[in-house]
């Protein structure tokens, strides 16, 4: 089997590294990255180990965690139409798979391929919420009828995915998602908008970080015109995250060497060069043949052996593949908890749900008494409303209307503005004259009430008479004064028992009218208070949608906490 040594320009390879992380989730992964060196067989001691990561990971993709905007570290397998995609995956997991004109692939294929000690194979497909089980003879005829199951019987294609698990023996742990292939012209059968369509499938898959691309093309094409190649650029610019695999080498040998030496497309994550299987060639045969191919063909052998076969192929794959999980898996399970505490903390701030009767008929009591304050004040404030209120923005309403015309929407117009403004100013204008005019009379009383007192004393006999009859009426001014007291404290009594009979009669009048209302809904034969169990649509939806969230959530974390057991346990 020939290693898995990255080219000179495959610079992305490192960043599938494993670094040291501050976790302790990190500190338990870190152990994956001195498994996969070079010249370590396919199913060795690699796949004892990295088959409990992928069958987490695996059971995460089929709890759709990424609903919950979480990424999963996957292989997308991409291609033109007819660059032979499905001969690259039939040589991997040794089976056949569908084949014919036009899009072969019509959903998202995620395959499974786990090695498996018995020499007999386990196949089964998994889509619809249910598992269908077949053999190898059979294989095609079961992806073709899910497929017509999931996306119709026609040519359309769907972004549901339809699952393949092939456990059997001499077959590398991989998870490989293969794409419908790139196309164009639509054909009869096709929507006008097929391209659109598989377009945004493959861009829905290849764009998060976590993605690796497996880009496959066909020798005989330029790879910088390739549909998939310019996909793929667009999400991953520096090429740090794609793998390319040329097909068809043998029809179209001639370049091949410069066109993966010079590598113009920036794939990061070098070239692998393979002879796809021709006719009913078995698998054996077909690695004969292939690895005779490069070793003498004139032009295919100068391709550096580190860079062809499927073997090769495979042996790239799983080390990538170990390392973006281990690089992922701590993250996956820090935004797995984040999620989970933000959706339980979400479902706690909701309203709680009335699950009885007797507790719909409590709250009922509570928005009662609160509505019944609430009415009291408001009717309260209006019968301690003055009269001049009734007034209040007739001039400013007045003024509006005078001055309207073409103006921008909730916008004052100017010349509004400044006849309000000006009234304003003329109303409040006076205030300091007047103020001015009391300050100086007060001044000048003060300046004479100092002046008389310092004169001196008389005994001028008109004087004294007046003062004498002054002190004479003294008796009758107190007596003025309690009277006039008097009747204020009686007029204010008056007053205050008004006040008290007027909020007394609010008050009977808001309990006559909440009572009668209690008793309406009590009494009515519709079942009023049955229906007050029943939540809002909305309210109703999101707190089932976060139920639903804080389930998928906890099932993630029992599944990441066994995986990291495993992992601990490994390592000791």
């Amino acid at each position: 089997m020939g290693g898995g040594k990255p080219s000179s320009k495959g610079k992305g390879a490192e960043e599938y590294g494993v670094e040291s992380q501050s976790s302790a989730n990190a500190e338990v992964l870190v152990e994956y990255d001195a498994i996969f060196q070079d010249h370590v067989p396919i199913v060795s001691y690699y796949n004892d180990r990295i088959t409990p990561v992928l069958d987490a990971v695996d059971r995460l993709r089929q709890l759709q965690v990424m609903k919950e905007g979480i990424q999963l570290p996957t292989i997308v397998v991409v291609g033109d139409q007819s660059s032979g995609k499905s001969s690259v995956l039939e040589s991997l997991a040794c089976i056949n798979l569908p084949r014919g004109d036009g899009i072969c692939t019509r959903v998202p294929l995620i395959m499974r391929l786990k090695h498996h000690p018995s020499l007999v194979p386990e196949i089964y497909l998994q889509y619809n919420d249910k598992t269908v089980h077949t053999d190898e003879a059979h294989i095609a005829d079961a992806i073709n009828l899910a497929t017509d199951e999931i996306a119709g019987s026609g040519k359309g294609i769907s972004d549901s995915e339809l699952t393949l698990v092939v456990k059997k023996n001499g077959v590398p742990d991989l998870t490989l998602v293969d794409l419908p292939g790139i196309t164009r012209v639509p054909v009869h059968g096709q929507p006008e908008n097929i391209y659109e369509q598989i377009a945004g499938i493959i861009m829905k898959y290849i764009s998060p970080d976590e993605s690796v691309i497996l880009n496959v093309l066909s020798a005989s094409v330029d790879f910088s015109t390739c549909e998939s190649i310019m996909m793929s650029q667009k999400v991953d610019k520096k090429g740090e995250r794609t793998i390319a695999v040329v097909t068809k080498v043998d029809k179209s040998p001639e370049g091949l060497l410069e066109k993966v030496t010079r590598n113009d497309v920036n794939v990061g994550l070098g070239y692998v060069c393979v002879r796809n299987r021709i006719g009913n060639e078995s698998y054996q045969d077909a690695r004969k043949e292939e690895a005779a191919l490069f070793a003498t063909h004139q032009l295919l052998s100068k391709i550096d052996k580190s860079t062809v076969g499927i073997q090769v192929l495979a042996q790239k794959l799983v080390q990538i593949q170990a390392k973006i999980i281990a690089k992922c898996l701590p993250d996956i399970v820090r935004k797995i908890d984040e999620k989970f505490n933000d959706s339980v903390s979400e479902l706690s701030t909701m309203p709680r749900r009335l699950l009885s009767v007797a507790e719909v008929i409590a709250a009922f009591m509570g928005i009662i008494a609160s509505s019944k304050e609430s009415l009291m004040k408001i009717l309260l404030k209006l019968h301690k409303c003055s009269v001049h209120t009734k007034n209040f923005m007739v001039n400013e309403i007045e003024v509006l209307q005078e001055t309207k015309g073409i103006e921008l929407p909730n916008t004052l117009p100017h010349t509004a503005f400044l006849a309000i403004l000006q009234q304003k100013v003329e109303e409040i204008s006076k205030l300091p004259r007047d103020f001015v005019e009391k300050v100086w009379t007060y001044i000048e009383y003060v300046r004479t009430f100092r002046w008389r007192r310092g004169r001196d004393y008389t005994c001028n006999p008109g004087y004294m008479k007046k003062w004498h009859a002054l002190l004479a009426q003294q008796p009758k001014f107190f007596d003025a004064i309690v009277a006039g007291y008097h009747q204020v404290t009686i007029e204010g009594f008056e007053d205050v028992q008004v006040g008290h009979l007027r909020e007394l009669s609010i008050r009977n009048l808001v309990s006559r009218e909440i009572e009668n209302v209690n008793n309406e809904l009590v009494g009515s034969p519709d079942g009023v208070i049955e229906r007050m169990l029943e939540e809002p649509p909305s309210v109703a939806s999101k707190r089932e949608k976060l139920n639903t969230s804080i389930k998928l959530l906890r099932e993630s974390q029992e599944v990441m906490a066994n995986i990291i057991d495993k992992i601990e346990i490994g390592g000791h």
